[in-house]
Parts: C-alpha cells; sequence; structure tokens
C-alpha cells in the first residue's frame, strides 16, 4: 500500500497482516472465518501467529473493504483477482476485486480489494465509509 494509509502491521514467523481501521466497514468475514486470529476481546484484536499463514491469508483475502492486507515473510503478496469484477449494491455501493488502482487525495494506491463509495458522501473518498446512503 501506498503512503497517506493508516494501518497497524500484525507480524508473525511467515506472515504480516495489515489492518487499515478507518476502511473497515464490520463485514466480520476475519472474525467469522478464524475467531481464534481475529478476536475483538483481545489486545491486540489480531493474532497472526494462531493460524498457518495459508489460512491466515485465505481469511483475510474474504475482507471485501481491502482493510485487512497481507504479505508473506518469502516476499509473497495476495494475487488480484482475474478478472477484475465490480459489484453495485442496491444502495449504490461498489465493491470492487481484481488487479486496481484507486485514484485518492494521497495519490495513487494499488489494491486487490475495494468498497467504493457510490453516494459521493464518504469522508474516505472513494472508499466507503458508510456516512451516506450507499453505505447503508
Amino acid at each position: 500500500m501506498n503512503s497517506g494509509s493508516e494501518q497497524k502491521a500484525y507480524r508473525a514467523e511467515s506472515i504480516t497482516v495489515t489492518f487499515e481501521a478507518r476502511r473497515c466497514l464490520h463485514a466480520a468475514e476475519c472474525v467469522h472465518g478464524l475467531p481464534e486470529v481475529f478476536d475483538l476481546e483481545k489486545r491486540p484484536w489480531i493474532q497472526p501467529d494462531n493460524a498457518t499463514a495459508e489460512r491466515l491469508a485465505e481469511v483475510v483475502r474474504r475482507c471485501p473493504s481491502g482493510a485487512l492486507q497481507y504479505r508473506l515473510v518469502e516476499g509473497g503478496a495476495e494475487t488480484p483477482d482475474r478478472p477484475t469484477t465490480i459489484t453495485r449494491s442496491s444502495t449504490g455501493q461498489l465493491t470492487v476485486r481484481g488487479e486496481l488502482s484507486v485514484e485518492t487525495p494521497q495519490g495513487v494506491r494499488t489494491e486487490t480489494r475495494a468498497v467504493l463509495c457510490g453516494c459521493g458522501q464518504s469522508r474516505l473518498q472513494p472508499y466507503c465509509d458508510h456516512a451516506g446512503p450507499c453505505g447503508q
């Protein structure tokens, strides 16, 4: 990810998981997928040593907003979905998966997953933050 993001890193021996809280839309894919790693009652709430790198990467890829990302210690990162897909919710939110270049006020970010604002009222443009009708 490029600069301009406020993300926190959680390191294990073979994988690092990063979390950008302001992009989290609380889909809970992480908590449901690996509750032994993603536990909101613990500090830190992400404990990557509690699962294999392969399983952790699989669950992180389920995060629709891209708030969670990972990098393997050997240098492997997430492979973007191909072809790129865009799904529009009934309220206008755009869920995008694939090889993405997203223009933000801080510059262009390379992404593999994002939920983009469709109503223009997000304070986190172009990402959805549930502030407007498209995030409801």
